[in-house]
């Protein structure tokens, strides 16, 4: 028996095709029991998120598991898959599992989706052997790496950076409310790192509809018309503004005029437009926090400085703990 994961490059893949092959988490186990129905497959776990679609496969051979699930997947789309065999396969779910291959490094919401998804697998009598004991081996190392490393201190990206400055102000994310002012890549990255660690009701906003509608679709959330945009700021927790604007899209005024309704409660602007979106003057504003993507830069520098020792000690316990595990195949 010999393992597999083949995985959809989502920071690659267009949005139609992240689409085409998300998996609701009702449907995980039903998933993993089809592929079984494949040549050379015996045993499946599917995991898929917003950010993640992989398949784990255990089977006679690799490349007979590799090329079952590829016809099934479709040729035409495999420029935007990766695939890793045997030990690779499972140094990649222990990485995953720890948060090391998270756009969040260390985020703790993998652990539970990865843990729901082989649930729903094992209970639909999908797993077996090989990949029982590589998921129990993970989940292991993922705590192990959690408990015994800082991997969780300091984000190294912007989109992080953005997440960790959030949680200061606003303790847990579950809940919060987000608005996007722009569509592109930046915003859509920054919105998924909220949303991973449980930010809700995004609203995305931009001066071409139909592009609103595709991020907001791709986030779950809803599009608002560029210029009703100020009707959403008195019920969100956290603006997110990157457009291509010449001049301030979000000025004072803007803020000031819903202060009330909003009970003075605590707002959170991310600026990561070049030039400014937000009107550096709302940051004066006593219940706003205004960072823009210079600061959230350099704090990412200073964590990836910090981090890439705790790494190094992250890889090392991974492959310590496979080498005990002695999967066949790999």
């Amino acid at each position: 028996m010999e393992l597999v994961c083949v995985g959809l490059n989502h920071r690659s893949a267009p949005v139609e095709i992240r689409e085409r092959f998300a998996i609701a988490p009702g449907k995980l186990g039903q998933s993993a029991c089809e592929l079984l129905d494949l040549e050379g497959i015996a045993e499946g776990v599917v995991i898929s998120t917003c950010n993640r679609t992989e398949f784990y496969l255990a089977g006679e051979s690799a490349e007979k598991v590799s090329n079952s699930l590829r016809g099934k997947l479709g040729e035409d789309d495999s420029e935007h898959w990766y695939e890793k065999r045997r030990i690779d396969a499972a140094t990649h779910l222990c990485r995953v599992a720890s948060g090391l291959d998270s756009m969040v490094l260390g985020e703790t919401e993998i652990f539970g989706q990865i843990k729901d998804a082989y649930r729903a697998a094992l209970d639909a009598g999908a797993t077996s052997g090989v990949l029982n004991r590589l998921f129990q081996r993970a989940f292991g190392v993922g705590k192990k790496i959690r408990t015994d490393t800082s991997i969780q201190v300091g984000a190294t990206s912007v989109a992080g950076s953005a997440v960790e400055l959030a949680e200061k102000i606003f303790g847990k994310l579950k809940g919060c409310r987000v608005i996007v002012i722009g569509a592109g890549e930046m915003s859509r990255q920054t919105a998924q790192a909220l949303v991973s660690r449980g930010a809700s009701s995004v609203f995305v906003t931009n001066r071409s509809f139909d592009r609103a509608e595709e991020l907001a679709n791709e986030m779950g959330g809803r599009a608002v018309h560029f210029d009703e945009w100020q009707g959403v700021l008195a019920g969100v927790d956290v603006v997110i503004s990157s457009t291509s604007a010449p001049h301030h899209v979000v000025q004072p005024f803007h803020v000031e005029a819903v202060r009330r309704v909003r009970k003075f409660r605590p707002l959170f602007l991310i600026d990561i437009a070049v030039p400014r979106d937000i009107d550096p003057q709302v940051g004066e504003i006593e219940e706003v926090y205004l960072y823009d993507i210079d600061t959230l830069e350099q704090l990412a520098n200073e964590a990836r400085k910090r981090r890439e020792q705790q790494i190094k000690e992250c890889e090392q316990m991974i492959e310590a703990e496979l080498q005990k595990l002695n999967l066949p195949g790999t």
